[in-house]
């Protein structure tokens, strides 16, 4: 990996996260609905937005040949499994008051991705890695102490599915683009059936108004963006690079749960917070002591 790819996936990888942290914003404009249907919608129209990136860059048959690789569908049609439940139970806490429980999984993340890429991809962790994550265990587990069932569940739920995720999209053989479009046509019939489904039972949000399809159609964008960025960066960057940049985005949502959603920051969960922080300090702070070993990159 050279100097100009890792200047490529950093800047990727950035932009996704910043994305990211701001997304709870967009679905508290869309008001309370059913959280299926955002997440099927956001299926739907990403689909149909990929399709036609495809046709634009004449990318079909790369597109073709990643249908055709068994090994490569078989792991994305497992990606595409963790994405939905990612979505699902985000949009889920986004609307129900639970930003908070969400900010922690995604702080949480990136040192649960560092010890995906030890046990699963071989990579090395040094005594500093094994201090953050312990450090971010603890926290986990007075989080699990001073919180509901509902909001461990989230956290946990949201940082093992993205992580895995993750894990999946970087070492898949296939490009950022066609995974998403493979992900997404897998998950449009499931997301069409359940707009259908729900449709006969209630009346869809869909049909509020200009407005609310507009910001309907607009989760194609913002579902799509972010997540092209973030395949494109975990194809350049270390499982362990990955992880630490994840920091932008719980920080965002985390400010937006106390300042913009007026969530209440109790003791218990301050100090559930600083252990992981303290576990994040420790990982960066370590790893940028002259000398230290750097975790391996996955081979490809």
């Amino acid at each position: 990996m050279n100097d100009g790819a890792d200047r490529q996936g950093l800047a990727f990888g950035v932009g996704a996260y910043l994305l990211w942290g701001l997304l709870p914003l967009y679905f508290r404009l869309l008001g309370p609905i059913d959280a299926g249907e955002i997440v099927a919608q956001r299926v739907l129209w990403s689909a149909l937005l990929v399709a036609g990136i495809v046709l634009a860059v004449r990318r079909g048959p790369q597109l073709r040949a990643a249908f055709a690789d068994r090994k490569a569908l078989a792991n994305l049609i497992a990606s595409a499994a963790f994405i939905a439940i990612n979505w699902l139970v985000y949009v889920w806490a986004v609307l129900h008051g639970q930003v908070l429980a969400a900010s922690l999984a995604y702080f949480l993340n990136p040192l649960l991705s560092v010890l995906l890429g030890v046990v699963l991809l071989g990579e090395r962790m040094n005594r500093t890695q094994g201090v953050a994550v312990a450090l971010a265990g603890a926290g986990v587990a007075l989080f699990a102490f001073g919180s509901s069932w509902i909001a461990l569940g989230i956290s946990l739920s949201l940082a093992i599915s993205f992580a895995l995720y993750g894990l999946i999209r970087k070492t898949v053989s296939v490009g950022a683009l066609e995974g998403l479009m493979v992900e997404t046509t897998l998950l449009a019939p499931v997301a069409l059936g359940y707009l259908l489904w729900l449709g006969s039972k209630q009346p869809m949000a869909f049909e509020q108004g200009a407005g609310m399809a507009a910001k309907l159609v607009l989760a194609g964008a913002v579902t799509t963006a972010p997540l092209l960025l973030f395949a494109a960066a975990a194809r350049r960057l270390r499982l362990a690079t990955m992880g630490m940049l994840q920091f932008i985005a719980p920080s965002l949502q985390f400010l937006l749960a106390i300042v913009v959603f007026g969530e209440t920051l109790t003791p218990t969960r301050l100090a559930c917070f600083g252990l992981i922080w303290a576990g994040l300090a420790v990982y960066v702070v370590g790893g940028r002591r002259p000398g230290r070993q750097s975790t391996a990159p996955a081979t490809r």
